[in-house]
């Protein structure tokens, strides 16, 4: 059962992946949250081990909606290039900084979080684009800042990156499949990240690697590339805004779901 929910909600992810450029984080980490507790794993590195299965699921997750983006041409290569820098170094902070905390305090930050993208969701409060992108040093830090929390919150950082592009006068599709391929540096350092802090830690699930496990990742990985194609060509074809609101109310089940097990 646990196997066929993680297809289940992998295709989910991918969808929103392709569609909204949110790496499908926001969806796996609190579902694999939920699996883990049905499995009785430890409180002290269940939030850890969902998180770093996330992040390593959205590195082929990533690789399938960039893809689907890039037939479009819709992906902004030289923007990718330059803020790939400060996304992988974040990437690799925000890692470390999560070995730090406790499985709860994670639990209850990561619930606040999925909160704050559901109300940006459904209000639809993006910033009003009235500037051009920064030079290359402003790009490295944006992309440090976005890379830091999306790697301690295993996510891709869309929820971050789409808001920042569209601030700085990107068109909005183009931002959508501009953050799915920023998302792929930012999952790689995580992921390596939380493999690394997380190798001698007790209590893991069974066929773990770090505070990546194995069988989840897979279960997730294999509906989640079948499916990100499909949310981008949905992305190209119709309005996103009341999927966006259905996604937002998904979230905050899934977040009041989180609270009620710390």
């Amino acid at each position: 059962m646990d196997i066929l929910f993680l297809l289940a909600m992998g295709a989910v992810a991918g969808m929103f992946a392709g569609l909204l450029g949110i790496g499908g984080g926001i969806i796996i980490v609190p579902v694999l949250a939920m699996v883990f507790t049905s499995q009785g794993v430890s409180i002290d590195v269940l939030m850890h081990v969902a998180i770093g299965t996330s992040l390593a699921t959205i590195v082929i997750t990533s690789l399938s909606s960039i893809r689907a983006h890039h037939k479009h041409k819709a992906v902004d290569w030289p923007v990718v290039r330059v803020i790939a820098i400060g996304v992988f170094v974040g990437g690799l902070l925000g890692s470390v900084i999560a070995r730090f905390i406790a499985g709860e305090d994670l639990k209850l930050i990561f619930s606040i979080f999925m909160f704050l993208i559901a109300a940006q969701m459904y209000f639809g409060n993006e910033a009003k684009a009235h500037r051009t992108l920064p030079g290359k040093s402003g790009m490295i830090l944006a992309g440090t800042s976005i890379g830091t929390i999306a790697s301690l919150m295993g996510v891709g950082g869309g929820s971050m990156s789409v808001p920042f592009l569209t601030w700085c006068n990107m068109n909005i599709r183009k931002a959508v499949a501009t953050s799915s391929a920023i998302g792929f540096p930012i999952a790689v350092a995580g992921t390596i990240g939380f493999i690394v802090t997380g190798w001698s830690a007790p209590d893991l699930p069974v066929m773990s690697f770090g505070y990546v496990n194995l069988p989840a990742f897979l279960s997730i990985v294999v509906a989640s590339v079948l499916f990100a194609p499909v949310g981008a060509w949905i992305a190209h074809r119709v309005s996103p805004v009341i999927l966006k609101r259905i996604f937002a109310a998904f979230l905050v089940i899934l977040g009041m779901r989180m609270l009620m097990t710390l």
